[in-house]
């Protein structure tokens, strides 16, 4: 098939690599301009350079506009393949081809549609993530769903991990999903809208650490925001600290929410949770931090004392 790509750093790298690589026709790619947004600075490798080498024209837009879509009716695909596109597709573009706009989004839709997908994922404790491929309509990531796999996350995964699980999926869901629809199959699944979840854009606020949460959920905030995403962050007398790493403690600890608590083995035990008062919770045991100013080092060395309390401000 005839195929024009809109998509923007790895993820669209891998699926227009996925189709360049395959049996269908790349006659055309969309992508954005390069960004300076945080997360949009992570996992970037140019789509614009990738279609460039193998002499596919290339078109740089933030979203749609007449002169792209005069572009592609010149250039006459058959179906148009998103993944990662960040803003809106209208009906006239999206329902052009012949074969519609199969868009490739990384969470097991329903749930986790919109952006940032896995990082929302790992700090809700999902058991699995994924990839799938869905037809677009009117409705953000509700299409009819082509071809879905998931992976498990481990105990252990942080966002990085499930990252190079799931960019790996995107090439056998993109072929696979395009393969069903030239074989001429037109039935597919309809998503469960009442599963569905949608999820904003992560931003500065989203990474501050609430001592209020139960130490299992910040436990997974700290994953969710491993290197190369900025990192989970409080306040220590009044300067910002980074949470680089952190377990769940052994032991229960009352008190309150952010009291510098305990040594406990390789890390310093924080008290958290809104019930912290009764003594049940478990607390987050620290390990490895980053000051402002930069330097890294063991929770062990930089808390020489117990006492006193991380907070959410200054």
């Amino acid at each position: 098939m005839r195929v024009v790509m809109f998509g923007y750093q790895t993820w669209g790298h891998r699926t227009l690599k996925a189709l360049l690589d395959s049996e269908h026709d790349v006659v055309m790619v969309v992508t954005h301009p390069k960004s300076e947004h945080a997360y949009e600075k992570i996992w970037s490798d140019s789509v614009a350079e990738l279609a460039e080498e193998h002499g596919v024209p290339v078109v740089i837009r933030d979203r749609p506009d007449d002169e792209l879509f005069q572009r592609l009716k010149e250039a006459d695909p058959d179906i148009i393949v998103a993944n990662n596109w960040r803003t809106w597709i209208p009906p006239r573009v999206y329902t052009l081809p012949p074969h519609g706009t199969l868009n490739v989004h990384d969470s097991l839709l329903p749930k986790y549609a919109g952006f940032s997908p896995l990082i929302w994922a790992l700090i809700n404790g999902e058991s699995e993530v994924g990839v799938t491929a869905h037809l677009m309509d009117e409705v953000l990531d509700a299409g009819d769903i082509v071809l879905q796999r998931a992976v498990a996350v481990g105990p252990r995964d942080t966002a990085t991990d499930l990252f190079h699980k799931t960019v790996d999926l995107i090439a056998p869901v993109t072929i696979g999903a395009l393969d069903r629809i030239a074989s001429g199959e037109t039935e597919f699944t309809r998503q469960d809208r009442s599963q569905a979840s949608f999820f904003h854009k992560r931003a500065e606020e989203d990474i501050r650490i609430d001592w209020g949460w139960p130490a299992e959920d910040l436990e997974r905030l700290v994953r969710a925001q491993s290197a190369p995403y900025p990192a989970a962050f409080t306040f220590h007398r009044g300067k910002r600290l980074e949470i680089l790493t952190a377990v769940v403690s052994e032991g229960r600890y009352g008190g309150t929410p952010g009291r510098v608590f305990y040594r406990e083995g390789d890390g310093v035990v924080i008290v958290a949770g809104a019930d912290a008062r009764t003594g049940r919770n478990h607390g987050l045991a620290v390990t490895r931090v980053r000051t402002e100013d930069g330097r890294e080092l063991p929770a062990t060395e930089y808390f020489r004392s117990m006492g006193g309390y991380l907070t959410d401000r200054p």
